[in-house]
């Protein structure tokens, strides 16, 4: 963990979102200019029925300032799919990202018994690259890469092929 992480963990509060969450985990997707942003709906329902698997981090005053969705896979249940990773501009370059993932991994691996990471990432997006090879690196576990949609497969216009990232296994 590095020193920024632990001033964070000493601010911020880490927890699972709930519904009321939603339009707040919305709005720092939006506002983060690098995510798929999907309809405001869909953050309704990842907070209501993937809460077990995703994490908020929270303000002094108990507002979101960043979070991470994620789910197990249904055909490889000791796997976690980190879906998405936002932190409100404010509180970037502060470690907030590292240790959502580490409280989520954590957690998870407790409740599920998580062994491996999986997550993808468009070509170029060097911040969320970052993330999980120094996740990895944190935790011992190797980094396969993958193509997993290629560009042709988005038929809603040109969109980059999305890297299927698998982190594991996991010294937790």
């Amino acid at each position: 963990m590095t020193a920024a992480q632990a001033d964070t963990s000493a601010e911020l509060e880490i927890d699972r979102p709930s519904v009321t969450d939603g339009a707040s985990l919305w709005r720092i997707a939006r506002d983060s200019k690098a995510l798929d942003l999907n309809s405001s709906y869909s953050y309704l329902l990842w907070c209501r029925d993937f809460a077990a698997t995703s994490a908020v981090a929270r303000d002094g005053h108990g507002q979101p300032v960043g979070f991470v969705t994620g789910y197990v896979r249904p055909d490889r249940p000791r796997t976690l799919l980190v879906w998405q990773v936002a932190v409100d501009e404010a509180y970037r370059g502060r470690g907030v990202a590292a240790a959502l993932l580490d409280g989520l991994v954590a957690r998870t691996s407790g409740e599920h018994r998580i062994t491996a990471v999986e997550t993808t990432i468009t070509p170029g997006n060097t911040g969320s690259e970052r993330l999980f090879t120094s996740f990895a690196a944190r935790h011992g576990a190797g980094v396969e890469r993958e193509v997993l949609f290629d560009t042709r497969l988005f038929p809603d216009g040109p969109h980059d092929p999305e890297v299927l990232y698998r982190i594991g296994p996991l010294s937790l």
